[in-house]
């Protein structure tokens, strides 16, 4: 069970590179490696890796440490023993496997994130798997390998009391929103909609601006529109139809939706053959059918990608 429930920004991708990823957890590489168990459900290490990944470009040799920001299910979340879990958890692991590469609960690191990026270059994980969606901003930071596609969508109180049903219906009310997001770049008119936020063109209408209520944790962003704070909460449509599935009787969707967007795993953009190990671990799993295991055991077959997706960056 989940104990509760983020993110990424939409690009001009059709030019994307095909790179790749990294995420955490609570304890430090060097200290967690050593006495990690395997309590996390694992994958076992295969004989032959799909890719060699020179221990130059791993935090801890023979050691797979992934930042991922918790809570955001169900692709990431703890379950009621404190361990993490989730899809991309389960993709981390996996990845790993066929690498060679040892992983488990403990080399998951959770990580803010607004700051997951820097993280992954200051060397606390690997790579990172937490929903960020490919954009330009981004790709000028790191490598990243195309894994997963998802929306956006609009969550309301039961009823939808605000009458939210468009766009423009925003306008006026307060929405709340993870910081570092896609949704908070569409709202504010930030990276790729610089000059073309949603709560500018409110203004540009005649209508009120929207307020912004900001969150490090997309969990805390939830709580504010259950409590009443906020008129809506913006996330990701995995997150999105997750919160609404487990508490139906106080939300529901609003039926606004983003485009499609796809996701990345993030890799530091010294590492390529860390990078091209993971697109081989990812292009293994598609072709062995572990990827779409993983994403039925979680609902979320309609955010997979095809092996030509991952080659190519393009949905």
């Amino acid at each position: 069970m989940f104990t509760s429930p983020r993110k990424g920004a939409i690009g001009a991708i059709a030019t994307i590179m095909v790179l790749a990823a990294c995420t955490g957890g609570g304890t430090s590489p060097s200290a967690s490696a050593s006495t990690a168990q395997s309590n996390a459900a694992t994958p076992t290490a295969v004989p032959t890796p799909v890719a060699n990944v020179p221990d130059l470009e791993l935090v801890v040799p023979r050691n797979l440490f992934a930042c991922i920001d918790i809570p955001y299910p169900p692709q990431e979340a703890f379950d009621e023993n404190g361990t993490p879990i989730g899809s991309d958890v389960d993709i981390a692991a996996a990845i790993a496997q066929k690498l060679g590469l040892k992983f488990d609960s403990a080399h998951v690191q959770n990580t803010v994130f607004a700051v997951i990026i820097p993280a992954l270059d200051g060397g606390k994980c690997d790579i990172i798997v937490s929903a960020q969606n490919i954009n330009a901003d981004r790709l000028k930071q790191v490598d990243m390998v195309p894994y997963f596609k998802a929306g956006q969508a609009i969550v309301v109180a039961k009823g939808n009391p605000k009458g939210i049903k468009t766009k423009t219906d925003l306008c006026g009310n307060t929405v709340a929103v993870q910081n570092g997001t896609t949704e908070l770049d569409y709202l504010q008119g930030t990276s790729d909609y610089k000059g073309a936020g949603l709560s500018d063109a409110c203004v540009k209408a005649g209508k009120q601006p929207i307020t912004i209520h900001q969150f490090d944790k997309d969990s805390d962003a939830l709580l504010d529109l259950q409590s009443g704070k906020a008129d809506a909460y913006f996330a990701d449509s995995p997150a999105a139809g997750y919160a609404v599935t487990q508490q139906a009787d106080q939300f529901e969707l609003s039926g606004i939706t983003l485009e499609v967007a796809i996701e990345g795993i993030s890799v530091a953009k010294n590492h390529t053959k860390l990078r091209d190990g993971v697109k081989a671990a990812l292009l293994a799993m598609i072709s062995d059918g572990t990827y779409a295991n993983i994403l039925k055991k979680w609902g979320l077959e309609d955010g997979g990608l095809t092996a030509d997706q991952v080659n190519s960056g393009k949905l």
